[in-house]
C-alpha cells in the first residue's frame, strides 16, 4: 500500500497575511491625509446623492464601502475608538496601518507571527506606562486646561475658526450634566444636539432646557408665549378612534350624519376639557403611526382653551423630555392628572432662519440635561459642526473618566518611540527586533502631521527626536509656525485616555490580523 502523503501549501499563509496587511494599509492611507490641524477634508457622496464633507476618521470609514474582511477590521477599529474615547479616530487607523507595515518587514525577515504578536502586546503595555509617566494630572475645577483640550480637538476640524465659541460650550455642557466631585463618566445622551439650518455658526447656543424644531401646531390666534408653563406629555391621540379593520359606514339621511359629527365633537371636546382640568397649558403629543395624533377640530378647541400644542414628538426623545422638565409620559386620558405635568418658567416660539423653533427654558436646574442648538448656513456645515462638537464633548468625557492630560503635536509618540528603543536595547533575541520595529512604527504620527502641514517630514522628525533625546519631553510639531516648539506653551493638549486607548486598540487589531493565516469563504 503506497504511503499517504499530506499535501501542505506553505506559501498560502504568508500570501493571506500579505493580502490582509495590504488591504488594511490601503484603508489607513485613505484617511492619512486628514490627520491634524492642517489635514485635508474628504467629500463623501452617498448613493442617494447626499454629500458629506468631513475629516473625522470614524465618519469617513463608516461611509466607505469596504469589501475586504481585513480592511473592514480597521473600520471596526475606528468605531471602537469612537465609542471608547470619541476622538483620535484617524490616529488609531494610521497607527494600525504603520504597525502592519512593521509586521510585514519582520515577517520578511522570517520572524514567526506569534513572536511578533506577543512582542507587540508587551511593547504596547510598556507604551501605556510611558504615557502615564509623562501625563499631567488634572482637576475638573481647572476649566482652563479643559478648554485647551476641547480647542485642540476642534482645531483639526472644518469649524476650527469657531473653536473659541464652541469649546466653552462643550465644557459647560458636560459640567452641567455631571457632579464634578463624584462623576467617573458622562452620559452624552443627557446633552442633546439639535441641528437647524439658517444663520451662521456664531448663532450656535447652549440652552438650559428643550428645543423643538417643529415649532407649534398653529391655529390662527393661538398664543406663542407661555410663562409659568405646566407641560403635559401624552402618548394617546386626540382624534376620532378608528377600528382595527377597514370598514364603511353607510349613512342614509343627514340626521345620522349630524349625529356622527356631534359624537365626534363631544368626544374630542371631552378630552380637551380633561387636559385643561389638570391645569395643563402646554401639550406635547408623541408621533403616531396608526392615525393622526391630533386633528384640526382638536387644535381649534385647544387654542380656545389657551393650550399650546407641539405635535410629532419623536419616541426616542420622550426620555430626555421627561428628565428635563420633570413630567411623566401619559398613555391614557384617565391618568392625565396634575402630578404628571412638568414645569418651566417660559415656553416661547422663536423665528429662526426661514422657520420657527420652540424653546422651553427655566426648568429649575433640577434636571441634569442641556440642549445645544447648532446653526449654520447649509446642511453640510451644520452636520460637520455637530460631529466636531461630538468630538469635543467626548474629549471632556475622557478627562472626566481619566483625569490626566498629555501634550499633543506628536510629542507623546516620539517620547514613546525613544523610550521603547532604549527598552529594545536591553532585550535579547527576536523580542529586541520586534520592539524596535514597534517603536519606529509610532513615528508615523509626527511624520504625517509634518507631511500634512507642508513641512519636510524627515527633517522635522529628526529634529523632534533630537529634542526629546535632550530631555525636552513636551517638544512637538507646531504646524502654525512650521517648527518644533514646546507644545504645552502653545496650549496643544489632549486627554491621556485618547492616546492610551488608540495605542491599545491599534495593537489589538494588528495582533488579530497577524494571527490570521487563512480566509475560508462559506455560503449561507
Amino acid at each position: 500500500m503506497p504511503e499517504q502523503r499530506t499535501y501542505q501549501d506553505r506559501e498560502k499563509p504568508s500570501a493571506i497575511r500579505a493580502s490582509n496587511i495590504s488591504a488594511a494599509k490601503s484603508v489607513a492611507d485613505a484617511v492619512r491625509t486628514s490627520l491634524g490641524p492642517r489635514g485635508m477634508d474628504k467629500m463623501i457622496q452617498a448613493g442617494n446623492g447626499e454629500v458629506t464633507v468631513t475629516n473625522d476618521g470614524a465618519t469617513i470609514l463608516k461611509q466607505m464601502k469596504v469589501l475586504h474582511p481585513a480592511a473592514s477590521m480597521l473600520v471596526e477599529l475606528s468605531k471602537a475608538q469612537d465609542v471608547e474615547a470619541g476622538d483620535g479616530t484617524t490616529t488609531v487607523v494610521i497607527l494600525a496601518g504603520s504597525l502592519l507595515d512593521a509586521c510585514q518587514k519582520l515577517l520578511d525577515k522570517g520572524i514567526h507571527p506569534t513572536t511578533i504578536s506577543d512582542s507587540f502586546q508587551r511593547a504596547a503595555a510598556k507604551g501605556v506606562d510611558i504615557l502615564g509617566s509623562i501625563a499631567i494630572p488634572l482637576e475638573l475645577s481647572d476649566r482652563e486646561s479643559m478648554l485647551k483640550s476641547a480647542t485642540t480637538s476642534l482645531n483639526s476640524k472644518v469649524v476650527s475658526q469657531n473653536s473659541p465659541l464652541l469649546a466653552p460650550m462643550a465644557v459647560d455642557a458636560v459640567m452641567r450634566v455631571i457632579e464634578p466631585a463624584t462623576a467617573t463618566n458622562v452620559d452624552l445622551r443627557d446633552i442633546k444636539v439639535i441641528q437647524k439650518v439658517g444663520g451662521t455658526l456664531e448663532d450656535t447656543e447652549l440652552i438650559d432646557g428643550l428645543v423643538f424644531t417643529q415649532g407649534l401646531a398653529h391655529k390662527a390666534g393661538a398664543n406663542t408665549r407661555q410663562e409659568k408653563a405646566k407641560i403635559g406629555l401624552i402618548q394617546f391621540q386626540i382624534s376620532p378612534p378608528k377600528t382595527n379593520m377597514d370598514n364603511n359606514i353607510i349613512v342614509s339621511d343627514y340626521t345620522q350624519m349630524d349625529r356622527v359629527l356631534r359624537e365626534e365633537k363631544e368626544y374630542i371636546l371631552n378630552i380637551c376639557k380633561q387636559i385643561k382640568k389638570a391645569g395643563c397649558n402646554v401639550l406635547l403629543i408623541q408621533k403616531s403611526i396608526l392615525r393622526d395624533a391630533i386633528n384640526d377640530l382638536a387644535l381649534h378647541f385647544l387654542s380656545k382653551l389657551k393650550i399650546m400644542v407641539v405635535t410629532n414628538v419623536e419616541r426616542e426623545d420622550i426620555e430626555f423630555i421627561s428628565k428635563t422638565i420633570g413630567c411623566r409620559p401619559v398613555a391614557s386620558l384617565d391618568h392625565f392628572t396634575a402630578e404628571m405635568l412638568g414645569h418651566a418658567d417660559l415656553v416661547e416660539e422663536v423665528a429662526v432662519g426661514d422657520g420657527r423653533i420652540l424653546k422651553v427654558t427655566g426648568t429649575g436646574g433640577q434636571a441634569k440635561t442641556v440642549t445645544l442648538l447648532v446653526r449654520g448656513s447649509n446642511k453640510m456645515v451644520v452636520g460637520e459642526a455637530d460631529r466636531s462638537l461630538h468630538d469635543a464633548l467626548c474629549v471632556i468625557r475622557c478627562l472626566v473618566k481619566k483625569r490626566a492630560l498629555i501634550a499633543g503635536g506628536g510629542a507623546p509618540e516620539i517620547e514613546m518611540s525613544l523610550r521603547l528603543m532604549e527598552h529594545a536595547n536591553e532585550l535579547t533575541g527576536m523580542d529586541s527586533y520586534c520592539v524596535r520595529a514597534f517603536a519606529e512604527a509610532l513615528e508615523v504620527i509626527p511624520l504625517t502631521l509634518a507631511e500634512n502641514a507642508g513641512l519636510n517630514p524627515i527633517t522635522v522628525v529628526t529634529e523632534l527626536r533630537n529634542k526629546h533625546a535632550q530631555g525636552f519631553k513636551t517638544a512637538g510639531i507646531n504646524v502654525k509656525k512650521g517648527k518644533i516648539t514646546d507644545i504645552l506653551e502653545e496650549n496643544v493638549v489632549q486627554p491621556l485616555l485618547v492616546s492610551t486607548s488608540a495605542l491599545m486598540l491599534a495593537t489589538e487589531t494588528v495582533r488579530s490580523i497577524m494571527k490570521i493565516d487563512d480566509v475560508v469563504t462559506v455560503q449561507r
